[in-house]
């Protein structure tokens, strides 16, 4: 009999075998992907090439720069970027990737006296997890927008606990709930020093209603649309 808080033992024959019909199936699972990828890849190459080839006529010809190229590709990007996260399309890791054990940047914000106004409006926000967080198994990822951090139904981070509004993973929790500072977030505080927030968190659809939410870093001040 297994005693309670030691890990079973396992034997090397009571280990699931895999069935060829299973091993078979998964073979030309993986195949499919591969076979896509590398098409997708086909195509990617095909356009960039015919993209970059417009860019050097364009330049030789006098009428675009390089550096008025770069701007615009830096704006547009990072537009492409926020609607992509919008719809769940694409797959989202933190990029850059710091180590969140040596993270040196923590916000230093007095919680315990401000979560009664903002009702920890800060744990509904949603972004990217590190290769760290995945590989380490224990925050929770949402499945089908990955690697989105998890969000229960009422809109709150799958870590929160309800009532304390304490962090249950506090200890492991991923650099943007370290780094986060809602002092200049007009999406949670109209006025942080005299504790006056945003009427709109308490909208079930917050922060999507926020025309300028941007994830933990957003800086957004537009209000949200009635829905009424």
């Amino acid at each position: 009999m297994e005693r309670l808080g030691q890990s079973p033992s396992y034997s090397e024959s009571s280990l699931p075998v895999l069935s060829d019909d299973l091993r078979r199936e998964v073979a030309e699972g993986l195949f499919y992907t591969h076979a896509r990828l590398s098409q997708n890849t086909n195509k990617t190459l095909e356009a960039a090439a015919f993209l970059y080839g417009l860019i050097e006529l364009l330049n030789e010809r006098g009428l675009i720069t390089i550096e008025e190229l770069d701007a615009r590709k830096k704006a547009v990007g990072e537009r492409l970027a926020n609607q992509f996260k919008e719809q769940g399309l694409g797959v989202m890791m933190q990029d850059p990737e710091e180590d969140k054990y040596s993270f040196q940047h923590e916000a230093k914000i007095d919680c315990e006296n401000r979560v009664q106004f903002c009702k920890a409006s800060c744990c509904r926000l949603r972004f990217a997890l590190s290769r760290q967080d995945i590989d380490e198994g224990i925050i929770k990822w949402e499945l089908g927008r990955p690697y989105l951090i998890a969000h229960d139904k009422d809109g709150y981070c799958s870590h929160f606990e309800r009532g304390s509004c304490r962090c249950t993973v506090r200890e492991n929790r991923p650099v943007p709930c370290r780094g986060y500072d809602c002092r200049n977030d007009k999406r949670i505080w109209l006025d942080f020093d005299n504790k006056i927030v945003n009427p709109n968190i308490d909208r079930p659809d917050w922060p999507e209603c926020e025309r300028s939410h941007q994830g933990l870093n957003g800086r957004g001040s537009d209000t949200c649309e009635s829905t009424t």
